[in-house]
């Protein structure tokens, strides 16, 4: 029994050395941008005019899609929304979801825009339950049978590559990697 034991503390030793500190922060982010890099940057072009300058200026579907309650509380004209909370709220939920994945992909100030990604997350999942009204169904509880439900299975698996890079960051593989190699000498 301790030969056994031997063998396999002895092959995933290996492995866990082969690894490093650079293959679980790669995966990581590897993982988010399969997964969610898509998902965040078409969400983000819904809300935005196109070209230029529309791609800088908040479309009247981002109010609605961020801030529902207070778009169907002025009849979806956004003129008549205060910029103060209102409007930047909006304006930073819009950038938020072009910026962070792409600071998240190519590993820069990684842990920061994991951090702010899980929070994103956080107030989607929020407006998704609370303004959208889901049925418990699809929003799921923890440890229950149901493996699919939309928000809570859904958005832990989503958060999860998120939280190791904010723990550990995004590895030698990485802008933040090669700027503490830089900034280390």
């Amino acid at each position: 029994m301790c030969f056994i034991c031997g063998l396999y503390n002895g092959f995933f030793s290996f492995i866990q050395k082969m690894a490093g500190d650079w293959f679980l922060g790669l995966a990581a982010r590897l993982v988010f941008a399969s997964v969610l890099l898509g998902y965040f940057l078409s969400s983000a072009l819904t809300k935005v005019g196109s070209g230029f300058p529309g791609i800088f200026i908040a479309r009247d579907g981002a109010y609605a899609q961020i801030l529902p309650s207070i778009a169907e509380s002025v009849g979806y004209d956004t003129s008549k929304i205060a910029f103060i909370p209102y409007g930047l709220i909006v304006h930073l939920g819009t950038y938020a979801e072009f910026v962070l994945p792409f600071l998240i992909l190519v590993g820069l100030f990684t842990r920061f825009a994991a951090l702010a990604m899980i929070g994103f997350v956080a107030v989607m999942t929020y407006v998704d339950i609370v303004f959208l009204g889901l049925e418990a169904k699809a929003i799921g509880i923890p440890f229950d049978r149901i493996h699919n439900s939309v928000v809570w299975d859904q958005r832990l698996l989503w958060i999860f590559p998120l939280v190791y890079l904010v723990i550990r960051g995004a590895g030698q593989f990485s802008l933040d990697g090669m700027l503490s190699r830089i900034y280390k000498n």
